[in-house]
């Protein structure tokens, strides 16, 4: 026996791995492993090559599909023009509201009259009171605001984008030069870098079973967008009858559900009063520091206008808040000039609707707001 644990005792070594408690008072060695000869350089040729042929698979497919290469619409792009006021920009022109406000006024219009192009912080599914109130805040701007008013969105305080604000005020070094990069290197050339291009995405979007407590379909892809975030409708909206219909659909999700408790309906009305009170108290400031603001109400059509009439009624709306703000407003309903237009899908016009709308709005609001110091919109 006493030979057996001797010979276990020497080859021990070469059947585990001595670690710390093997050697103590002695430095842990780093442990170092033999790389096996390889052809290195034809794996990552191999690779790279694999990599590319997927990556423009993907490519193909949704260029076919309809996409084009745009910017992306996120926090980041938003936040650089924000940052135009701080910059020296404060007195342009700034416009906020919410996705019909980014798609039915084409900057190179405005500038085409203005001379000037405005700052757009329009953002989809997005309420504006917040963003009024941050330019009340600010000093820096002292220009022109026309708020955009979606009756569903605005007057529910519905925010699905309230991050930026934030984000633009903690924005990193890091990030805005990885933005910068993305800006240059990717989003101007790949079709598919669009949120609703990727892949998972796509899987999500399958037939899978249905389960309880799922919400609803997301809003699929609607516009195409500028680096200054001047946007317009993708033509597959316009001239894809069956996509046109599923952007139709997902809207009309909202229209129905049950009939609201009398608790909910006073819910709902409170919320609406904070929203106008939020807004008229932002106006003031803004107004007593000699900047003209202009309320708009941009079109709808279809289902989606019987839905906001239905239950955002423009007397108990519209009209309470021009009364509480003392602010001039332009209801599209008001003036045939802004009225047939193209909105395919109920919400949104199309490029060439929307650069006669600008037009015509434009004109609306010299006419009804001239600012104080006689300069133009």
């Amino acid at each position: 026996m006493h030979s057996f644990i001797s010979n276990s005792r020497v080859t021990a070594p070469a059947a585990r791995r001595l670690t710390a408690s093997d050697r103590p008072g002695v430095a842990q060695p780093v442990p170092v492993r033999d790389i096996p000869e390889q052809p290195w350089p034809r794996i990552m040729l191999t690779a790279l090559v694999l990599l590319s042929a997927l990556t423009g698979a993907w490519e193909w497919y949704w260029r076919d599909y309809g996409a084009v290469a745009a910017y992306r619409d996120d926090a980041a792009l938003w936040a650089r023009q924000r940052r135009r006021i701080d910059s020296g920009e404060g007195g342009a022109t700034v416009l906020v509201g919410s996705s019909r406000t980014l798609f039915d006024i084409q900057l190179p219009v405005w500038e085409r009259l203005s001379g000037r192009r405005p700052i757009q912080l329009a953002l989809d599914g997005t309420s504006p009171a917040s963003f009024v109130v941050d330019l009340a805040d600010d000093p820096a701007f002292t220009g022109r605001l026309l708020i955009g008013i979606a009756p569903d969105l605005f007057f529910s305080g519905f925010e699905y984008q309230r991050s930026v604000l934030p984000y633009y005020r903690k924005e990193s070094p890091s990030q805005r030069i990885g933005k910068v990069l993305s800006m240059h290197l990717i989003e101007p050339w790949f079709a598919f870098y669009d949120p609703d291009f990727a892949l998972f995405t796509v899987l999500r979007r399958q037939p899978w079973p249905e389960r309880a407590g799922l919400g609803g379909r997301s809003v699929r892809q609607l516009e195409v967008m500028d680096a200054d975030r001047n946007t317009h409708m993708w033509a597959k909206v316009t001239t894809d009858a069956a996509y046109r219909q599923l952007a139709r659909d997902i809207w009309a999700e909202d229209f129905g559900g049950p009939p609201e408790t009398d608790a909910q309906k006073a819910e709902d009305q409170r919320v609406l009063e904070r929203q106008i009170d939020k807004t008229a108290s932002a106006v003031a400031k803004l107004r007593a520091r000699g900047i003209p603001v202009v309320f708009v109400r941009d079109p709808s059509a279809g289902d989606y206008l019987a839905f906001e009439n239905r239950d955002f009624p423009r007397a108990a709306t519209w009209g309470v808040l021009l009364a509480k703000a003392a602010t001039p407003g332009i209801h599209f309903q008001d003036y045939p000039q802004l009225q047939g237009y193209d909105i395919p899908e109920w919400s949104h016009m199309t490029l060439e609707s929307a650069e006669r709308y600008t037009a015509a709005l434009y004109e609306i609001i010299e006419q009804k707001v001239p600012p104080p110091d006689g300069s133009r919109w």
